[in-house]
């Protein structure tokens, strides 16, 4: 059952809270014992145990803990005067001292990890007072001193640091405690120091900085100290404000004002407004799962209380994302432009759901462990669980693999549509192919750019799309070479103007906007920074869509973004870059075997030059690729250039891939062919500089300067071979309507027809037999048992009432959702669907004619 944050921080004292924090104080010796047993579960966590340990699957990651802590004491060994290790420079680079606090943590863990072989680190008492002496001296010349700390990035020193620390202080605790019993206490007492984003050295809710995953891992921290200084108060008040982030997010009643975290219908949010499942989100899957695990058994906290909610997460937020152990490129941020998504972020993933099985019960064990094996034997790239955090992970994660008991089997229908409407996100998937969409509205940002991370993001939310095919290994097809090679004005399904733009080190000579004497206060983690540098929204209200069963529709009116806005209001400074957008008016259709993309209003006021680009496909160069095509009087496309086509194919023999796409009614198309080379740190500046060169092909609309609005209507068809392409001409699929007020396709095989309206007053097609008035997103359904379903969404989320005229004779409820009214009206049946404080979600009706 899903509890709104609201009422949870409302009733943190109720008895129905008290299921997962007891009412009762513990005792003394119950405070020492949970204590004792919750330190005991963090160092099993992270080192494994005696048991785990022995297995064979756990070799590799035993001899990377060795071997990761003997070459941080050569370092130690080797380092100067002024140095803790070797080479590293300290005081001026937060980095810097972030890696000397995780060198101390990885030399701790190799000292309480059983099991690895011979290892004499082991149990080893003068190593582990190297670490201790490691931690007083950095506490002594770089931490301790509040007035010299905190400088650089906010999240090192408020969470970076206390994670190697608490959890180095963990993994030592009876050391320390016999060795040096005041180091504790000096640490933690400058640990609350410098949560400098908190309240007297706490958590504060009201904070922009302690919201979603940087909230989960603040009081994973903070419960790992209280258990090191016995201290149930503060063991019990972090668990509270933990607590919050297991609570689905109620748009309208926002408490604190926090927008980051789970929503109702899947969406993950993190930053305020960046759609990041497949990044902060894993990140807080992962925590959270860990701390459950650590509290295990200490009396503390009931965690089994918070495992349905989690699973949750897992089938409606996650599993639609993944796609054969690929996450997707819509929900990563900045996080696109980095060397290793991709299938290392579900590995991390698939780690939380192998501890969440062990935590689980009943059906919901089964389930999970179906899913890890679903995982592997749909995943392109061998999963390899040595880069697990826990050997007791590992371990099950085998055990799992192993039973043959446990078949596999995704969360997922195979064939699915899901609105992610509260992050602006679509997911249509089907045996064979999976198609992402990203779009963005005046709540959630066209992209994330942040700390030299994802240098050209600016179209990324612009109706960006990303069609994955089956079989294929996906860093082939996406991830960082993707958006390294494939130009980012040319991103599949992009409109953009045809202009330079300049990323923001080249604006400004460093990875952000500085001017902290204007009144908006740029500096490098300002809240201005994020509105207007970091993740900058969109200014159009119009982004959503209808599901019914697995079919979908969305659509979107592109806009410019905040920035741009507001540099034109005169809000910005004088030397601040905006950019002006293209104009688009757009809808997605998903259908059993294609998807229908229509877009009207196509250009630019101001008369530059803009490019649709239909399809970005990359391939290796040496990959076997093939382009035929079909002009629209029926002769061969001759080859890569303009023409007015009917259909396209393209093809990789060597991936076994293939998409075809039919021009239902579009200008002459362009198809270039081109081998591109560029540098992976031409997309993040920590990127290793390594050139990377795929043959990219590029299916775009040009529009010259000054061009009127152009509307296009075409069709990706996913795995189609020729015969099934040259099908379309006189095939069930047809365009109803494609203008800026009013988008419509029809499937008569389907019996379907898909509809976006984007503005006030009624709207009606011939051939449509619906009138829907003012702007909605409406799917019908007539089946040939004389049933016929609706499903509506309101794509503003602004509305209270969306009302539907279906044309033809009256037709009685059969079954409907809560807020669904029919009744007879003139000229059909007229339904109506209080969308009020809905949030985009779909509500369908199933109708019958009256007998």
């Amino acid at each position: 059952m899903e509890i709104t944050r609201r009422r949870l921080l409302s009733v943190l004292s109720a008895a129905g809270l008290l299921t997962v924090i007891p009412s009762r104080p513990p005792s003394a010796a119950e405070i020492a014992a949970g204590s004792a047993r919750l330190l005991a579960n963090t160092v099993a966590v992270f080192a494994g145990t005696a048991e785990s340990n022995a297995r064979p699957e756990t070799a590799a990651k035993l001899a990377a803990i060795d071997k990761a802590a003997r070459t941080n004491l050569t370092l130690m060994d080797a380092a100067g005067a002024g140095e803790l290790f070797a080479g590293l420079l300290l005081g001026t680079d937060e980095v810097n001292l972030n890696i000397a606090f995780r060198r101390l943590y990885e030399i701790a863990l190799a000292t309480r990890t059983p099991g690895g072989a011979t290892s004499d680190l082991y149990e080893n008492t003068a190593v582990q007072h190297r670490v201790i002496d490691g931690l007083v001296w950095l506490h002594e010349r770089y931490y301790g001193d509040q007035s010299r700390g905190y400088y650089g990035n906010w999240f090192h020193w408020e969470i970076g640091f206390s994670q190697h620390i608490s959890k180095t202080l963990a993994l030592l605790s009876d050391e320390v405690q016999a060795y040096r019993p005041d180091l504790v206490r000096t640490y933690v007492t400058s640990m609350d120091a410098y949560l400098r984003n908190g309240t007297d050295g706490d958590v504060n809710l009201d904070s922009r900085f302690h919201t979603g995953a940087n909230l989960a891992d603040i009081t994973t921290n903070r419960i790992l100290q209280g258990a090191l200084l016995g201290d149930d108060v503060r063991i019990r008040k972090a668990l509270t404000d933990q607590l919050t982030v297991f609570v689905t997010i109620d748009p309208y009643h926002l408490n604190h004002g926090v927008t980051d975290g789970h929503y109702a219908d899947g969406s993950f949010i993190q930053h305020a407004s960046v759609a990041y499942t497949g990044s902060y989100g894993k990140g807080l899957l992962a925590r959270v799962v860990q701390t459950l695990k650590i509290l295990d058994g200490t009396g503390f906290a009931r965690g089994e209380e918070l495992v349905p909610t989690v699973r949750g997460w897992v089938k409606n937020g996650f599993a639609p994302l993944i796609f054969e152990g690929w996450m997707m490129e819509i929900v990563k941020g900045r996080a696109v432009s980095r060397t290793d998504t991709g299938y290392t972020d579900v590995a991390v993933v698939v780690e939380a759901v192998v501890d969440l099985s062990s935590l689980a019960t009943g059906a919901d064990v089964t389930a999970l462990e179906s899913y890890v094996k679903h995982i592997r034997s749909t995943s392109r790239t061998a999963l390899d669980p040595a880069g697990f955090v826990s050997p007791v992970s590992i371990v099950r994660y085998a055990d799992i693999i192993g039973d043959a008991t446990v078949p596999p089997a995704d969360l997922n229908p195979a064939s699915r549509s899901v609105a992610f409407n509260a992050m602006d996100r679509t997911v249509h998937r089907r045996p064979g192919y999976a198609f992402a969409l990203a779009r963005s509205s005046e709540r959630i940002s066209k992209y994330e750019y942040m700390n030299g991370e994802n240098l050209m993001p600016w179209f990324q939310g612009d109706g960006a799309y990303y069609l994955y095919l089956s079989g294929q290994d996906q860093t082939q097809a996406y991830g960082v070479d993707y958006f390294t090679t494939v130009s980012p004005y040319g991103l599949a399904g992009v409109t953009a103007p045809v202009e330079r733009r300049q990323t923001i080190p080249e604006l400004y000579g460093k990875p952000y906007y500085d001017n902290p004497g204007h009144p908006l206060n740029f500096t490098s983690s300002s809240e201005s920074q994020n509105t207007y540098v970091y993740f900058p929204r969109s200014t159009n209200r119009h982004s959503g869509g209808a599901v019914l069963g697995a079919y979908g529709a969305a659509g979107m009116v592109q806009s410019d973004d905040v920035a741009y806005r507001d540099k034109g209001a005169g809000l910005l400074p004088d030397d601040f870059v905006a950019y002006r957008n293209a104009r688009a008016t757009k809808s997605w259709f998903f259908l059993d075997e294609e998807i229908v993309v229509l877009a009207a209003g196509v250009g630019d006021r101001t008369g530059r030059a803009v490019t649709t680009t239909v399809d970005a496909r990359i391939a290796a160069p040496d990959d076997q690729v093939s382009v035929t095509g079909m002009l629209r009087d029926g002769r061969p496309w001759p080859g890569p250039g303009i023409g007015d086509l009917h259909w396209l194919r393209y093809a990789n023999a060597t991936q076994r891939t293939a998409v075809g796409y039919v021009f239902l009614d579009t200008p002459p198309v362009s198809v270039a062919l081109d081998r591109v080379t560029r540098s992976r740190r031409a997309v993040r500046t920590a990127n290793p500089d390594i050139a990377v060169t795929r043959t990219v092909l590029g299916v775009t609309v040009e529009q010259a300067p000054g061009a009127e609005p152009a509307r296009l209507a075409y069709v990706l068809v996913p795995k189609a071979g020729e015969a099934r392409l040259r099908s379309y001409r006189d095939g069930p699929l047809k365009v109803l309507t494609n203008s800026p007020r009013l988008q419509a396709v029809t499937h008569t095989g389907l019996g379907l027809t898909a509809v976006n309206s984007f503005t006030p007053g009624r709207h009606e097609a011939a051939g449509m037999g619906i009138r829907i008035d003012g702007p909605a997103s409406v799917i019908v359904r007539r089946e040939r048992r004389g049933l016929t379903t609706v499903a509506v969404s309101d794509p503003t989320m602004h509305r209270d009432t969306v009302s539907v005229l279906l044309r033809g004779r009256p037709l009685r409820e059969v079954t409907s959702d809560d807020g669904v009214r029919v009744r007879a009206a003139h000229g059909g049946t007229r339904l109506e669907f209080d969308t009020h404080h809905a949030y985009g979600r779909s509500f369908t009706v199933t109708l019958r004619g009256w007998a």
